[in-house]
């Protein structure tokens, strides 16, 4: 057991509640991190592996900021269950869903959601959200999520650790899949995030994507990761056309850039809001 808990990292206050994992003394693998996420919530990961990124975080607080009253919520390729995490700790009455199909990435993830006591109302799924039966034909999420994998096979240099080939190359789904797959089980008026490349001839997938699964970008927000450089990445939130208003079907707001680091390679102030909310240290 262990009563002591840190209140404070650097003089930022850890809001939140407190992980059961941490009062129990749980503690990682000697190939394993316990990594800090979300106020007191934490994340195992493998030292050698995939490690969470500025890219899933920003996909769960996208897709809470915009669909905050969300009851049921469902993430797509949920690997270490880094965005569900965001998630869950950003909707405290909601209940999740995730489906993951790596072993390994889906042991992690159970091993945090029993570390952070979030097992009444996080359920995780092993398969392909493409293959019949892993998802319900019924079932429906009020906010869905995902962060997809950005290229094709083929087209990179691939690495040989199964972890990060799968979450790098389309290995399993492209964004056009996760699309349609968002397009049958969002709950009437919900809301679909996700992080893909803004470069045009990616962002191009993007919008055939969600064209051919009946979804319309109502926003987007490039992001870029050094002030000056252009857009490296967008996210992207969508909803299905039908539950829109004929005239809001072809329109997107595009919402201004944002700013990773500053010029001078500081964390940008905006970014710093951003990652409070989330409950993490700006």
């Amino acid at each position: 057991m262990n009563s002591v808990v840190d209140t404070h990292f650097k003089g930022w206050a850890k809001p939140g509640p407190v992980a059961p994992g941490h009062l129990a003394g749980m503690t990682p693998e000697p190939d394993e991190t316990l990594d800090a996420i979300s106020g007191h919530f934490r994340l195992f990961q493998l030292r050698d592996g995939h490690r969470f990124s500025t890219d899933d975080i920003l996909t769960g607080w996208y897709g809470t900021s915009w669909c905050p009253t969300a009851s049921t919520a469902l993430d797509l390729g949920s690997g270490i269950g880094t965005v569900s995490t965001v998630v869950a700790w950003r909707l405290p009455g909601a209940r999740l869903v995730t489906v993951e199909a790596q072993e390994r990435s889906l042991a992690l993830a159970k091993k945090s959601v029993r570390y952070n006591g979030l097992e009444s109302r996080v359920e995780l799924r092993a398969g392909d959200f493409r293959d019949p039966g892993v998802l319900r034909e019924e079932e429906r999420f009020d906010l869905i999520t995902g962060s997809p994998p950005y290229f094709p096979p083929g087209t990179g240099v691939e690495s040989e650790h199964p972890q990060k080939l799968a979450c790098r190359f389309e290995l399993r789904g492209t964004v056009a899949d996760y699309c349609a797959t968002a397009a049958r089980h969002l709950a009437l008026g919900g809301f679909f995030a996700c992080v893909f490349p803004a470069e045009p001839q990616q962002r191009a997938r993007v919008d055939a994507g969600a064209k051919a699964a009946g979804l319309t970008i109502v926003r987007m927000r490039p992001v870029v990761f050094r002030e000056g450089d252009p857009p490296l990445v967008g996210l992207f939130g969508m909803m299905r056309s039908t539950d829109l208003p004929p005239a809001f079907r072809e329109r997107t707001w595009t919402e201004p850039d944002l700013i990773i680091r500053a010029r001078d390679g500081s964390i940008h102030p905006e970014y710093s809001a951003v990652k409070l909310a989330i409950g993490f240290p700006p």
